[in-house]
């Protein structure tokens, strides 16, 4: 077949399960250390349909079967470039981790010509957070569930966090449930905007603490910082049914919004707050700050009471299920909001960048260069050549 990855006409009825040879463990073959790709067609190993699951960040994600055990997974086709790689590469080391959609193999093929990375995911089929809470009608859904639900995706965020890695792009349609059973998982998905937040020592940027702002002092802060943001967010809806920042315009994210969201301007509306714990209130005003700088980190989310004692946070029936339900036609604009707003935040963060004192034309600096000038003690730049 020439490692040609084009799906085959229909949906396949799954092949019987057979006694061994079922996907792979989560862990491809490794070179010196490293995972690399199976280089033959995905298609010996799996019958692909045509049903579309879902669409990520940099490609779609289709159904497909294991031809010797039927086993129903997702499969994400990438075309092949440094960004997919990056992709494959940071989800493939966060997976396995816990709460997080685990990789069960990951092919190198051509595709209408061209070569692309097929990642073969375990299938979600309980579908989104939110759907699910919204499908529960008259059901109540508790502050206490709403705790939980915020410790699972913690407990994600904590190992990417710890393994380095920050996701940046934390939003509903990313986390989903293994099943529809009630004991389902919740997990996070798509690995398209995650960033390795190690800085390797040479590329430590140059400063001298008299000139740049310490809170500058590295971008990684602030792209963990993406993650607890969202967080914030993501808590807020789950306790009331709305978010906390909108758009008063239609547009996805309006010059208002992206005020608000800058200036931390949100509120806890009655009738939907009143009975919402301090505890949980507070946390949010913690995670929703508009520093970056000031918001808390996972380790300090995750010993917030709210979220390590959150067997005992209160059975508070919540609004959340009535208002996503009366909501929902505007449900597609509330994560169309999130994801531009969490866009713009890349934006911004990608750009903190230190300013080197050779190149920067600060009129201050400046002065002080012209001062020194034919002074044998120049001001030190990088000490770490």
């Amino acid at each position: 077949m020439d490692g040609e990855a084009e799906p085959e006409q229909g949906t396949p009825a799954p092949p019987p399960p057979a006694a061994h040879g079922g996907p792979a463990s989560g862990h491809a073959p490794t070179l010196g250390g490293r995972r690399e790709p199976k280089k033959y067609a995905v298609t010996d190993d799996y019958q692909l349909s045509k049903q579309v699951l879902g669409l990520g960040v940099n490609g779609k994600v289709l159904e497909c079967f294991h031809r010797l055990t039927g086993q129903k997974c997702a499969l994400k086709l990438l075309y092949d470039s440094p960004k997919a790689r990056q992709e494959v590469e940071h989800h493939w080391q966060a997976s396995g981790g816990p709460h997080v959609v685990r990789i069960l193999d990951v092919y190198e093929n051509m595709h209408r010509g061209r070569r692309c990375l097929l990642i073969v995911m375990e299938c979600m089929e309980g579908g989104e957070l939110f759907s699910r809470i919204q499908e529960r009608g008259d059901q109540a859904f508790t502050e206490r569930e709403a705790a939980e639900i915020m410790r699972d995706i913690g407990t994600a965020i904590q190992f990417l966090h710890s393994q380095n890695i920050a996701h940046r792009d934390v939003k509903p349609e990313n986390l989903l449930y293994t099943s529809k059973e009630k004991n389902a998982v919740l997990k996070l998905t798509d690995f398209g905007f995650a960033k390795e937040t190690t800085q390797n020592a040479l590329q430590t940027p140059c400063y001298t603490p008299y000139y740049v702002a310490p809170e500058v002092l590295g971008p990684e802060k602030y792209d963990k910082s993406c993650d607890m943001w969202s967080l914030g967010v993501i808590m807020y809806i789950l306790l009331c049914g709305f978010p906390p920042f909108y758009s008063n315009t239609g547009q996805a994210i309006s010059p208002g919004m992206k005020r608000r969201i800058r200036l931390g301007q949100y509120g806890f509306p009655n009738p939907e707050w009143s009975d919402v714990s301090e505890d949980a209130k507070q946390l949010i005003r913690l995670l929703l700050k508009t520093d970056p700088t000031e918001r808390l980190t996972i380790a300090q989310f995750m010993n917030h009471p709210w979220i390590n004692q959150s067997t005992v946070v209160p059975q508070t029936p919540l609004h959340t299920a009535r208002v996503l339900q009366e909501d929902k036609d505007h449900w597609d604009e509330v994560k169309e909001e999130m994801t531009s707003a969490l866009a713009t935040m890349r934006v911004d963060y990608d750009q903190v960048k230190i300013k080197d004192l050779k190149t920067s034309n600060n009129r201050l600096l400046n002065k002080r260069r012209k001062k020194q000038a034919g002074s044998s003690s120049a001001s030190q730049g990088c000490n770490n050549q």
